[in-house]
């Protein structure tokens, strides 16, 4: 039987540099589409596949991602004294428990900060959500991937085609025997030189892993980059553990780039009951 995915680590400990100079002084998970900040929307895909807790791997100057989710007293006070409704604030409120903090003392990669939550992941399935890939889908990336998961258990990555023009920007797949939406994976590679890349399937950023990817990760070894990748470490478990690639069913938006973070706010808007009319009028008036 497969265990249950009940945790998540969500790697918020990056610098942003593609954003500056909002994020100088901002996070970027905190930078908002439309209405939410990033990490609501990726703590509210994992709330909908079930996962129970949520655990940031954080940087210097990212406190304000724990403030988020706590309670605003104060804010809340004069709210319900002005007699304002507390609904918009509902999402951003987190159980006891729910959110715990790691610190990633030195930008050593994603494969480094997956391995900052070793002791909490303990020796459960978890998920891994980057926060700055906004996936939108009904239901949503994490929940079609833990139906899968549940299904043929062990390793689930989300994949997305890409153009081959693209590849060298991603981590890419060796792709084996398809099953529906699920793509035997027989390799890894992070980053292919132009025309190297074995497929034009890429990882958008949503993994289901077991824990003994921890255990891979403790060399310390790094790769693309002169960084601790994580796709190394995912890719020395091949052969030894089953490895799936499954082929996300909605839109992803690279929001850490400006023009994608410009395009997801235009997306989202025009989702929107309350905001797509004026959005509409203005786009059409250009």
């Amino acid at each position: 039987m497969t265990r249950r995915v009940r945790k998540a680590v969500f790697p918020v400990a990056g610098l942003g540099t593609r954003l500056l100079p909002a994020t100088k002084s901002v996070p970027k998970e905190m930078l908002t589409i439309v209405d939410r900040p990033l990490i609501q929307y990726a703590i509210d895909e994992a709330r909908e596949a079930g996962i129970e807790q949520m655990i940031f791997v954080t940087g210097r100057g990212k406190s304000s991602l724990d403030d988020y989710f706590d309670i605003a007293f104060e804010l809340e006070t004069t709210m319900s004294g002005k007699g304002k409704s507390l609904d918009p604030l509902a999402p951003s409120r987190s159980g006891f428990g729910e959110i715990v903090s790691v610190r990633q003392q030195q930008p050593l990669g994603l494969g480094h900060a997956v391995w900052c939550a070793r002791d909490i992941v303990g020796d459960e399935p978890f998920a891994v959500l980057l926060p700055d890939e906004l996936m939108l889908g009904r239901p949503n990336c994490l929940a079609q991937m833990v139906e899968a998961y549940e299904k043929v258990g062990g390793n689930v990555v989300a994949a997305l085609e890409v153009p081959a023009s693209e590849t060298h920007k991603y981590g890419v797949i060796e792709p084996g025997s398809t099953d529906g939406r699920l793509t035997e994976i027989r390799a890894m590679v992070e980053k292919p030189p132009q025309g190297t890349a074995p497929s034009n399937l890429m990882l958008p950023g949503r993994y289901i892993l077991q824990p003994e990817v921890m255990g891979q990760l403790d060399s310390q070894e790094t790769g693309a980059g002169g960084e601790i990748q994580l796709t190394d470490a995912m890719a020395r478990l091949i052969g030894k553990q089953p490895f799936n690639a499954f082929l996300f069913d909605g839109q992803r938006h690279d929001c850490g780039s400006a023009s994608g973070f410009v395009i997801a706010n235009i997306a989202l808007a025009l989702e929107r009951d309350d905001v797509a009319p004026k959005v509409r009028d203005y786009l059409g008036g250009l």
